[in-house]
């Protein structure tokens, strides 16, 4: 007769062995459907599809190993619960991180939130911090528990339902506070109907904090591949000048600027987004425009900014943001008084991506404004 015990030890003695290799596998698997979405291939739909029904198992896991029991009269070792568990965080999270490295501007609020995804990555590959000091604090465990789901659910959900990334974010931030009631009632009993309000509001408040920082958190499939703002711009083969860091006022007034943006859609979505310009933190102008999914060099799309106060000197940025106020990335540049030559930069490729194609043309432009 088979001894299933032993060779469930026997893997479970690999797997605390070597718990980097589940790792390493969820990042390799991160990397391979990150190729395969900008490629539009049907393969990234099932890595997705197969990491969020290894989350349903998570969710069901105490009520299915209860009736594994009564049915088969033998119960499921509590080592392999458990480490199972830790795969499912340690396969996540390493399978969003190369999405959320690739689209944070770093610059920027969202390297708080990616790097925090890092450290959680980190944590589920070191047994003594998962197992000693993070499983003991059962709040901090549900914490990493929620987080990790909200970025699976925000880099899968596009993914396999071609959701753009304002509806994405909406459903996970929904599903994500659905399932942070029961952890929280796992933690705080409701043992009175005050307790069982507090619960309500401690969870609408998780709701809260997602949504007003959800500009901190990058759009996991929604990537600039190159961007610009220039005072030149040539429309015919859609491609704009130097990149300027600074200028003066008079320069500025003379023939405006051109603010560029080349974003990678790769899901074949229409998404609206908006160029925001701000002096000094101070919103001047918000222009929307729609984007189109597909190319592979990224939809190309600009805004021709004319009309500015009478004191324009200071910190000027373009912030490129989503429907729902994600920011895909931001433009930064300086403008001062005189009339000295600008100083300028060549057009910016974030993450060394490799120069458009421009034989390959955009579905539509967005009118320059």
């Amino acid at each position: 007769m088979l001894d299933w015990n032993a060779h469930i030890s026997r893997v479970l003695g690999l797997m605390k062995r070597y718990p980097g290799v589940i790792a390493a596998g969820g990042f390799i698997s991160g990397i391979c459907s990150f190729i395969l979405v900008d490629r539009q291939q049907g393969l990234a739909t099932w890595i997705a599809t197969v990491m969020l029904i290894s989350w349903l198992w998570l969710m069901i896991e105490n009520s299915a190993t209860a009736l594994f029991t009564r049915l088969f009269k033998r119960e499921i070792p509590q080592g392999l619960l458990r480490y199972g568990t830790q795969m499912i965080h340690q396969e996540s999270l390493f399978f969003v991180l190369p999405f959320f490295f690739i689209t944070t501007t770093w610059n920027s609020g969202q390297s708080v939130f990616t790097t925090v995804l890092g450290i959680a990555g980190l944590i589920s590959i070191t047994d003594p911090l998962y197992y000693h000091w993070l499983a003991p604090r059962r709040w901090l465990f549900m914490a990493l528990h929620t987080l990790t789901l909200f970025a699976a659910l925000l880099t899968a959900l596009p993914i396999i339902l071609h959701l753009t990334t304002a509806e994405s974010y909406k459903l996970a931030l929904g599903i994500a506070m659905l399932l942070s009631f029961p952890s929280l009632a796992t933690s705080f009993p409701i043992n009175t109907w005050r307790r069982g309000i507090v619960l309500v509001l401690m969870t609408f408040s998780i709701g809260a904090a997602g949504w007003t920082l959800r500009s901190w958190v990058p759009p996991a499939t929604l990537w600039m591949t190159e961007f610009a703002v220039s005072t030149s711009f040539d429309e015919k083969n859609r491609t704009p000048g130097d990149n300027i860091e600074q200028i003066s006022a008079n320069q500025m007034r003379s023939g405006g600027l051109y603010a560029y943006t080349s974003i990678n859609a790769p899901r074949g979505l229409d998404e609206q987004i908006f160029h925001v310009w701000s002096r000094d933190g101070v919103e001047m102008d918000r222009i929307a425009m729609n984007i189109h999914g597909g190319r592979k060099e990224g939809y190309r799309a600009w805004t021709h900014k004319q009309n500015f106060p009478a004191d324009i000197v200071g910190h000027w940025q373009v912030r490129v943001l989503t429907e729902d106020g994600q920011m895909i990335g931001v433009l930064r540049f300086d403008v001062v008084d005189g009339d000295q030559p600008a100083v300028t930069s060549p057009v910016v490729k974030p993450m060394g991506l490799k120069p458009r194609d421009d034989s390959a043309p955009d579905k539509a432009d967005a009118p320059a404004k």
